[in-house]
């Protein structure tokens, strides 16, 4: 090859001198003669830019042959000086970030011995601990949050306190947010979704979350489609109801006012370019989840350090039956699965699968096209935060009936779903209200059904149908799952059964039988303190009706603490979300007993699981 290029260079040399000569001989030859020669010189131009395009090829093919013969072992030095430059960097931000906590952590720990002197302490400790938390990233915040869950654990008095883990972090940019956008759908995310502004309407320690609308024309998922054939059926059919046979005046009015309002829209934006009209975009809302940027590397960083962590306070041995190191572990999954949206969009869909038949239940439901690892696209969902029918001029029975519908959704989920949604704190949980607002006048003809005309050509059809459920639970946010084994299952069924049928030692037998980790010194004194513990909480009544769920559970976990006694993982999570279902509940309705709603499905199979 280096011949060949080498012999096109002296082609090219010599068609350079013969173009000089030419241009030579023109100065002493007449003109008509040196015109003829002229035109010589100019037929040689081609040929000269062939042989210099041809020399150009030849000369990069050789380098790059070269290149190729040296490049297996350039290459190799190449990745293996990349690796150990990683390597070295993450070196150093894993030793920074370790001495960051440090400094934080590393005054508590040695401060904690004196929180067995007094109470006070104890608090001013916890609440230290707290702030530094919330200071340490979003690692450290989740653990705090799935920390208060553990109340086999931790003391009740940790839990209650991070149970207020629940912060708004400062949002990222617009900048990572539209980067984030363009490596996941490319720059034709433009055309597909449109931002009502650049400020999130939310923003947690893993994602932030935004408001915009989707083009429904655009967007190829057939469950989106079908989203939209629903909202323009439903609005078809409310334009023909008549509630209870009345008001048929008024809809005929409100229709026809509809139609001459329709035709001065339609007038006035004649002369409007179409794009400028949002009903004639289609547009669907939406929100767009998206990962804060470097989460997943500083979620990796700090989970080594826990792991490291764990593993030293693991030879203590005070501290060893709580296998720590297994502990980290679990939330290590727990983590993962946090910070890639593509799980929060699998179970989201395994929900609305599960509650396709609840119409008081509603899950927001993500647009296949696009979820990936750092964005969720999800349908929004206008509602209104469950802690705003805390109030005092919401009618009773509506509060009764939500606390009924959350009651009955956690039970499906425990007992006949067995997928149980593991973050049911009430800033997940919304009250989507359909129709007449809640308690008014106009809420009660519901129970009437209504009445809907269908014009079939020349052929007007009256049917009656029933009235749309008024409320719904919207769940939000639903990353988090527990799941039990068959084994495990059956004896959380057998333990909340023997808690019905009031066998105190049953529960603790059970519960001794299916511990993760039980280093209980002395079992019958355990069995006793149980059996005492649910004999008390049903001593005062027949039946089950004033027993507070919430606080007998407490008592529990301070028995396993006791005793140290631990509990598998999402045992514990789904016992959680149990009481912090069922004190909401009873902060809507004073009145509510989980148990006694549970009692179908628990004495169902009495024998089989006893």
């Amino acid at each position: 090859m280096a011949f060949a290029a080498r012999t096109l260079l002296l082609n090219l040399r010599s068609t350079f001198r013969n173009a000089g000569s030419f241009a030579r001989v023109k100065l002493t030859q007449n003109s008509r003669t040196s015109f003829v020669k002229r035109g010589q010189i100019i037929t040689q131009i081609p040929k000269v830019t062939l042989l210099c395009w041809g020399a150009v090829n030849a000369t990069t093919y050789v380098v790059r042959c070269q290149e190729a013969a040296l490049s297996p072992h350039a290459a190799e030095r190449k990745s293996l000086a990349k690796v150990q430059v990683h390597k070295v960097v993450f070196f150093i931000r894993l030793t920074l970030r370790a001495l960051v906590l440090l400094l934080k952590f590393g005054p508590l720990l040695l401060l904690s011995p004196l929180t067995l002197v007094s109470s006070r302490f104890t608090s001013l400790w916890l609440d230290a601990l707290l702030w530094v938390t919330e200071t340490s990233g979003p690692t450290f915040i989740k653990l705090g949050q799935w920390a208060c869950t553990r109340r086999d654990i931790f003391s009740q008095e940790f839990c209650e306190r991070f149970s207020r883990l629940h912060i708004k972090v400062r949002p990222h940019s617009w900048a990572h947010t539209k980067q984030c956008l363009r490596r996941a759908f490319g720059e034709g995310w433009r055309n597909i979704l449109v931002f009502e502004s650049k400020e999130p309407v939310g923003s947690g320690c893993v994602a932030q979350v935004y408001r915009g609308w989707a083009k429904a024309d655009k967007v190829e998922d057939p469950a989106f489609q079908t989203l939209v054939e629903e909202m323009e059926r439903k609005d078809l059919l409310e334009a023909w109801e008549i509630p209870g046979f009345r008001r048929v005046a008024s809809t005929l009015q409100w229709l026809w006012g509809r139609g001459e309002e329709s035709n001065e829209e339609r007038s006035y934006t004649d002369g409007q370019h179409e794009e400028t009209s949002l009903d004639k975009e289609r547009l669907i809302p939406v929100a767009i989840k998206v990962i804060h940027p470097g989460v997943r590397r500083q979620v990796e960083m700090d989970l080594l350090l826990m792991k490291t962590g764990s593993w030293l306070l693991h030879c203590l041995p005070a501290l060893r039956w709580l296998s720590l190191y297994e502990v980290v572990e679990e939330f290590e999954k727990l983590m993962t699965k946090q910070i890639d949206l593509r799980f929060e969009a699998s179970n989201m869909e395994r929900f609305r699968v599960n509650f396709r038949d609840v119409d008081f239940v509603k899950f927001p439901a993500p647009l296949r096209p696009f979820v990936t690892r750092t964005i969720l696209v999800e349908t929004f969902e206008e509602s209104e935060p469950i802690s705003t029918y805390l109030s005092s001029d919401i009618p009773q029975q509506v509060k009764q009936r939500i606390a009924r519908m959350g009651v009955d959704t956690l039970l499906k989920m425990v007992f006949i779903d067995n997928f149980v949604h593991g973050d049911l704190h009430p800033g997940n949980i919304l009250v989507q209200t359909r129709g007449a607002p809640p308690g008014s006048s106009d809420s009660t003809v519901g129970s009437q059904g209504k009445t809907t005309l269908t014009d079939l050509w020349d052929t007007v059809v009256v049917s009656v149908r029933p009235e749309p459920f008024p409320l719904q639970l919207v769940l939000l946010d639903a990353g988090i799952i527990a799941q039990l084994s068959d084994r495990d299952l059956a004896n959380f069924k057998a333990v909340f059964t023997a808690v019905v049928l009031r066998q105190g030692e049953r529960v603790a037998e059970l519960i001794l039988h299916h511990a993760r980790a039980n280093e209980c010194k002395d079992e019958p004194q355990f069995k006793k303190e149980m059996a005492q513990l649910v004999d008390h909480a049903v001593s005062n009544t027949l039946s089950l009706e004033k027993i507070q769920v919430a606080d007998l559970l407490s008592q529990v976990f301070g028995l396993l603490m006791k005793h140290k006694v631990k509990l598998e993982s999402n045992f514990a999570s789904i016992v959680f979300a149990i009481m912090v279902l069922e004190g909401l509940g009873r902060s809507l309705d004073p009145n509510l007993d989980i148990l006694d709603l549970a009692k179908p499905l628990l004495l169902k199979n009495c024998a089989s699981l006893l």
